[in-house]
């Protein structure tokens, strides 16, 4: 049984949740992913270690595709570890996004046309075949760090509706404008709430839309932590009502806050309830956040925090309201919120935003909504120094394995270098083109590659003590050639 060094002691909390020879398995992925460089494919991580993988190659190929063993577990505790990061009367603030990565082939698990966000722009819509994964991080900070890291704790597969076809991509770019409506008609229908039953009499599961997902991650998270409270900050995909519904029904837990339709339907709470009759759910109409723009003058102005830790400029107006929609039962439902409209006054973007907390003012709400910009930092790093795209599992198990595992492995990587943190002081890899204040992802995984190499690596290989009879110079310059990561 391989004995990890105390450093690496989130690798080792993961490993009991395995038996013996599974951990062990785990724990030689997990190492070999860590030190690969380029894909990270499961031949690809044996390449790396060398000798030190001594099972067969397929043992390691069954570990995602025929093991037993459940993401749910490691995933709970990856995010007990990541929630001590944060103080106990400290609200956790939880981002909520999706990424694409491309993967082709005939026989892929889930694979779909998705829009790409990174090469589409507002006149021109890039698709891409692949998987679409729904992620739901936390922004906790590091020692040595001043800026927040968003790291993943639950991750869902996205799949797409049976009727949108994956061999033409002209075919679903036809299809894309009537995604939302087949989405709302699904939603909408009085089947039932986890089935539906076909024409040829056979129970499929019911379609689960992108914001869906996130919510069942979010009752998934609040269900193991009861006594934590939760700030879900959101993109323009996951400003659902549906959403905003289950948050303001644990709103003693939850508080959303995401992008806002500027022609909702707003309405004032109702004043009085009669005292016969059905009690009233909405009061008068109010109107639209844009027409209220439109009609007010001049705006508040405030400095906000921005994106990339600057500050900027904000012309600002908000108000509350109940935001009402008609459910698919027939009963409306109301959910008190605060709509804010912000508009930079450097480059003139505007949009609007709105909260399931009407107590937090305009500032608060621009300023939580702007920290979700972190997890796309995430997902660029993790495709940068994880491989997060070069995977290439077919089957059902691997493929809803193999990505939640990279994404788990940022977060695993994170704690370890938070560790090594407190202990002592990270080096920062400074480069001739950019100098950089504050260590990176990149520090992290050196540093952590680094730990792996000189007490796992070279003691249980041939020649490392010769390795460690060398001198400190060239040793650390060695070293540094093998743990560097960009």
């Amino acid at each position: 049984m391989l004995e990890l060094p105390t450093e690496l002691g989130a690798l080792t909390a993961l490993r009991c949740k395995f038996s013996a020879v599974t951990g062990e398995r785990f724990l030689t992925l997990a190492l070999g992913c860590i030190l690969a460089m380029g894909r990270r494919t499961v031949i690809r991580i044996l390449w790396t270690l060398g000798p030190l993988a001594d099972a067969h190659p397929c043992c390691y190929h069954r570990f995602f595709s025929a093991t037993r063993w459940s993401l749910f577990a490691l995933a709970k505790v990856l995010a007990a570890m990541v929630l001590e990061l944060v103080p106990a009367g400290q609200p956790v603030v939880l981002v909520g996004d999706d990424t694409v990565t491309r993967h082709r082939g005939k026989k892929v698990f889930g694979k779909g046309w998705h829009r790409d966000a990174v090469q589409s722009s507002q006149g021109h819509m890039q698709m891409m075949l692949g998987h679409k994964w729904v992620v739901l991080a936390a922004n906790v900070k590091l020692p040595g760090c001043t800026r927040p890291w968003a790291l993943p704790l639950l991750v869902a597969l996205y799949m797409v509706p049976p009727k949108m076809s994956s061999t033409a991509e002209g075919q679903v770019r036809r299809q894309s404008k009537a995604g939302k409506k087949s989405d709302k008609k699904l939603s909408r229908s009085k089947l039932p709430t986890l089935r539906k039953r076909t024409k040829a009499g056979v129970l499929e599961p019911r379609h689960k839309s992108p914001c869906l997902l996130l919510r069942q991650l979010l009752a998934i998270l609040i269900h193991w932590f009861p006594d934590r409270q939760f700030i879900l900050v959101g993109d323009g995909g996951f400003a659902s009502h549906e959403l905003a519904w289950f948050c303001h029904r644990h709103r003693r837990r939850v508080t959303l806050i995401a992008r806002f339709c500027p022609d909702a339907a707003l309405y004032a709470l109702p004043s009085c309830q009669p005292k016969r009759g059905r009690r009233r759910t909405k009061g008068r109409r109010l109107p639209s956040p844009q027409d209220s723009v439109a009609a007010a003058g001049k705006l508040l102005e405030a400095t906000v925090p921005w994106y990339a830790q600057t500050k900027r400029n904000v012309q600002i107006l908000s108000a509350c309201a109940a935001w009402y929609r008609c459910r698919g039962s027939g009963r409306g439902a109301v959910v008190p919120i605060r709509w804010v409209y912000g508009r930079e006054t450097l480059k003139g973007d505007d949009g609007y935003f709105y909260s399931t907390d009407p107590t937090l003012t305009a500032q608060q709400i621009i300023t939580l909504f702007t920290s979700r910009w972190w997890i796309e930092v995430t997902f660029q790093e993790v495709r940068a120094h994880l491989g997060f795209h070069t995977p290439r599992q077919r089957c059902r198990r691997s493929v809803l394995r193999t990505g939640p595992c990279l994404l788990g492995l940022f977060t695993v990587v994170s704690l370890i270098f938070a560790q090594l943190g407190k202990k002592r002081s990270v080096k920062i890899h400074q480069f001739p083109c950019y100098a950089k204040s504050e260590p990176t992802f990149a520090d992290a995984l050196a540093a952590v590659r680094r730990v792996i190499w000189e007490k796992i690596i070279l003691p249980r290989t041939q020649g490392g003590a010769i390795v460690a009879q060398m001198p400190r110079v060239i040793k650390n310059l060695l070293l540094e050639h093998l743990t560097a990561a960009a």
